[in-house]
């Protein structure tokens, strides 16, 4: 018994991360007659989806990106007049607004990440998901108690 629960425990991880390697390479090849990439997409949808407008800093901790990375990131995605950065409440630090351009950009990457998700979950039934969801967001916040402990 211990060892098929050792081995259960080993093959989670794994299968986690193979399962989100798979998803994000197949939006990625979907998006990319729209010459967009994950690079690009990934931080548009980040920015998006924030409750409020984001900073760089909290940019690159969503994306698990370094500052550097994500200052590159930000000048390519404003060249492309993705993004605007404007100031904020705290003039060190601009807040990352969505321009027009970019607001358009996600509603591609939206509409093609449903049509995938809609796709791969047709045939899992409704309560088998809802039990995914119950247990990874388990796993996110056991991670985030231990990036806490460890910093």
């Amino acid at each position: 018994m211990a060892s098929s629960t050792s081995h259960s425990r080993r093959r989670f991880a794994g299968l986690i991360a193979q399962t989100a390697r798979h998803w994000r390479r197949l939006i990625d090849r979907q998006l990319q007659p729209y010459g967009l990439t994950e690079a690009t997409w990934v931080p548009l949808l980040h920015i998006s989806r924030a409750a409020a407008p984001m900073r760089q800093k909290e940019l690159a901790e969503s994306i698990a990106l370094d500052a550097s990375s994500v200052v590159c990131l930000l000048d390519n995605l404003q060249a492309q007049g993705f993004i605007e950065r404007r100031e904020g409440s705290d003039r060190r630090a601009k807040e990352i607004h969505l321009a027009a351009r970019g607001l358009e950009r996600v509603e591609q990457v939206e509409g093609i990440s449903r049509q995938v998700r809609d796709s791969v979950l047709v045939t899992l039934p409704e309560e088998d998901i809802e039990r995914v969801n119950h247990v990874l967001e388990q796993v996110l916040a056991a991670l985030d108690t231990l990036s806490k402990d460890t910093l």
